[in-house]
């Protein structure tokens, strides 16, 4: 039974009033905080490149208040964790580079700067007391406290607990306030007056404008019954569909409902069923076209500079559609689907696309490149104009691969910079012809790129932790580099939608290290084998690829390296390219882990060093 149904900005859920004494608790049996850095950064980017009231989702709780007694009220969170335990990590990154300028805030500051202390930590029965208390998988609870404790100074008493800097919690909240400061920076690059307190304030109202639908439950039988029914009954309706409404209305007064219905099942069938896929398009289309799109001219917009508007986003995609096919919706249905059919061939929807044109686009799909579509999209319509040849496009998509590469492992450029980037690198490009269109490219994102230090840096550190996509890329682009005729794998084939072929840990991850493992590594010193484990066990050197990864496990090193399955090598002895410096080991020590960490990266240096143009 729902009791109560209610849209609450992430101020109002994280209330600082004693009015509305709210404490959430995330029950001991969920599951471990997943989520890593693609949703951070997705979440981070939707919210600060929005409008206000950001809309996040619904969370279900359970009201435990005893009957309404308590002086405050306890909601068991049954879904929704992952969002409220980031937006309370985003949240106490702010309240980090705030607590570092407390002394330079005036009056109105410090209140603001209290009440963001209470959405974090508030009073219950006179002891502080966090708003949020996480469930205990893999030391989650643990670590959260330790960063309230540690880094903000909200809590007393609390143990230091060993190596919480190098798990999930703590790594979100790291990239929060490097997130935050990359935010600053870029802003005060614009204006140098930029006051950072102001902004940091600002931030804080951004984010707890955000929206999230609390639905409240009796029990936890009708938490179950509803999570279920929500995640699987019923398909909102997507900003395609209302797209789609909006331009049949229009046709119905034109007599022409067959006709444009038609023309837009071509466009969708271009695009694949992927509503994603579908809504990328769409705002890509009119990023990567602003200047050319015509439309009416507000006397509010900037003499007509964007006619439309600035940019297109998920809040303001439907106004600038509707704009469009007021305009004139014979023209914008045919403009649609000629570019839609470019597009089809940078998402591999395309059976004509050339071999090594297709090749060169999966391997920048699969390091999520996808935002340079808006130049890619640009540059195969303006084809001919630009005289681009296919090895030219090639070279083109080889490099943004290189790039996205880079930009990904160091977040250097900010993910909600790409967009206007590639919308500023297509004015740029439309002067240039041929081989300038390539070199003109690599020019403008080698100037916005990580320079060769902070990538090297961040090769050398713990990479599946902070990016297993990344890491997972990387990987198997060394590993294809070396492929023959007589031993090719799809490292990428996938069974179930998930990959076989997966990254597999040498040294292994688990919490509870095998003896045979503390012996090897550590002299049978737990303690030393712990820290070892916090120290190396996500870098490089430690990391291969397999097919069969729940084969090996925390099996002994020897019986990785020998592991057979049906007459046939699936340890490290597989043929892999990347194994012939572990198969040849005896046994696995920090020696062997750096040695070959400084290999690979050395490598990788050289696969995606942006000035090489192999």
């Amino acid at each position: 039974m729902i009791i109560l149904t209610e849209a609450h900005s992430i101020a109002e859920i994280f209330s600082n009033e004693a009015s509305k004494n709210r404490f959430y608790t995330i029950p001991k049996y969920q599951r471990a905080y997943t989520w890593g850095q693609k949703e951070w950064d997705l979440l981070f980017d939707d919210i600060i490149t929005n409008d206000n009231g950001y809309f996040l989702g619904s969370f279900i709780c359970i009201s435990r208040d005893n009957a309404g007694m308590a002086s405050f009220t306890t909601l068991e969170v049954i879904d929704g964790q992952q969002r409220l335990t980031t937006m309370s990590l985003l949240l106490a990154a702010l309240y980090k580079k705030l607590l570092q300028l407390k002394n330079r805030m005036t009056d109105e500051q410090i209140s603001d700067f209290i009440d963001l202390k209470k959405r974090l930590v508030k009073e219950k029965d006179k002891i502080p007391t966090p708003v949020l208390t996480l469930q205990n998988q893999n030391q989650n609870c643990d670590d959260y406290f330790c960063i309230l404790c540690n880094e903000l100074n909200l809590l007393k008493d609390k143990p230091k607990i060993q190596y919480y800097g190098n798990r999930k919690i703590y790594s979100a909240y790291r990239h929060f306030i490097s997130r935050i400061d990359a935010e600053v920076a870029e802003r005060q690059k614009e204006d140098p007056e930029l006051d950072s307190i102001d902004t940091y304030f600002g931030f804080v109202k951004k984010f707890c404008s955000a929206v999230m639908v609390a639905i409240e439950v009796g029990n936890n039988k009708d938490a179950y019954m509803l999570f279920e029914s929500l995640n699987n009954r019923g398909i909102p309706l997507s900003a395609m569909d209302l797209i789609k409404n909006y331009m049949i209305a229009k046709a119905e007064k034109s007599g022409k409902i067959d006709e444009c219905h038609e023309q837009w099942l071509r466009i969708i069938d271009n695009l694949t069923d992927d509503v994603n896929i579908q809504e990328r398009f769409f705002r890509q289309y009119y990023n990567a076209f602003r200047d050319e799109l015509k439309g009416p001219t507000s006397a509010k917009e900037e003499n007509g500079k964007y006619r439309l508007g600035a940019i297109a986003t998920r809040t303001t995609l439907l106004d600038l559609y509707e704009k469009m096919i007021d305009g004139g919706l014979e023209s914008f249905l045919n403009n649609l689907e000629k570019e839609s059919e470019n597009y089809s061939i940078l998402i591999n929807n395309d059976d004509a696309t050339d071999k090594k044109v297709k090749n060169a686009l999966l391997n920048l799909e699969r390091i999520q490149g996808t935002p340079s579509y808006i130049s890619l999209l640009y540059i195969l319509s303006k084809k001919e104009e630009l005289e681009i040849t296919n090895d030219v496009f090639i070279k083109i998509i080889n490099f943004l691969t290189k790039f996205f590469v880079r930009r990904n492992l160091t977040d250097i450029p900010a993910t909600n910079k790409l967009t206007k980037i590639f919308m500023e690198l297509n004015t740029s490009l439309k002067s240039k012809r041929g081989n300038e269109v390539y070199e003109e490219i690599k020019r403008v994102l080698i100037s916005k790129s990580a320079i060769d230090s902070e990538f090297e840096e961040k090769l050398k550190g713990p990479v599946y932790d902070e990016n297993a996509d990344v890491t997972r890329f990387l990987l198997c682009f060394y590993e294809e580099n070396f492929n023959t005729r007589e031993h090719i794998v799809d490292l990428w084939s996938r069974e179930n939608k998930k990959y076989i072929w997966t990254i597999e840990h040498i040294f292994p991850e688990g919490a509870n290290i095998p003896e045979y493992w503390v012996d090897m590594i550590a002299g049978g010193d737990y303690d030393k084998a712990k820290k070892i484990q916090n120290d190396y066990v996500h870098t490089l050197g430690n990391l291969t690829i397999t097919g069969y990864n729940s084969n090996l496990g925390n099996k002994a090193f020897e019986e990785k390296k020998n592991r057979q399955k049906d007459g046939k090598d699936i340890g490290y002895k597989n043929g892999l390219k990347l194994n012939e410096d572990v198969v040849s080991q005896e046994k696995w020590t920090i020696d062997n882990i750096t040695a070959r960490t400084g290999k690979l990266v050395k490598e990788f240096k050289k696969l995606f060093d942006l000035n090489n143009d192999n």
